[in-house]
């Protein structure tokens, strides 16, 4: 069984709706902020910067379970509030691959997500292969081995 990487993601005030949410569409803001971690840091300290070099996203699904408080009485003087991202590989394929979440409120399930990634070559303005180091670093995160 592959590691899921975690992230803690500090809630902002501005991410807040009229009722006192968490905006729906914010959720993919911190389902991005996962996922550039992932890829970016997590990427890098397995020698694998290329993802910094273009990824596109091609398709989001979310689901949204229940509504995410600020909670006020969770947060300090020193630290906002923060939600839990659990993030892993669901699919590699030869040019792209999908990213599965789920976001934590404490302890509770509020959404899970899928994003489905193509690595872009910027300067030629065109998708691109997934390379064999990149395919190795995402593996690490696929439960099932990830491959189809």
């Amino acid at each position: 069984m592959a590691d899921r990487f975690v992230y803690h993601c500090t809630l902002r005030w501005s991410d807040l709706d009229a009722y006192g949410h968490v905006n729906n569409s914010r959720f993919l803001t911190l389902y991005e902020e996962a996922r550039v971690a992932l890829m970016f840091a997590g990427g890098r300290a397995w020698g694998v910067g290329s993802f910094a070099d273009g990824v596109v996203i091609r398709r989001h699904e979310v689901d949204y379970l229940r509504p995410v408080d600020y909670a006020l009485g969770r947060a300090t003087a020193e630290a906002a509030p923060t939600v839990r991202i659990e993030l892993w590989v669901e699919e590699i394929r030869a040019s792209r691959f999908t990213v599965a979440y789920e976001l934590y409120d404490g302890d509770v399930l509020a959404s899970t997500a899928r994003s489905v990634l193509v690595p872009f070559d910027l300067v030629a303005k065109r998708p691109r292969r997934i390379t064999e180091d990149e395919r190795t670093f995402l593996l690490a995160y696929a439960p099932s081995g990830g491959a189809a």
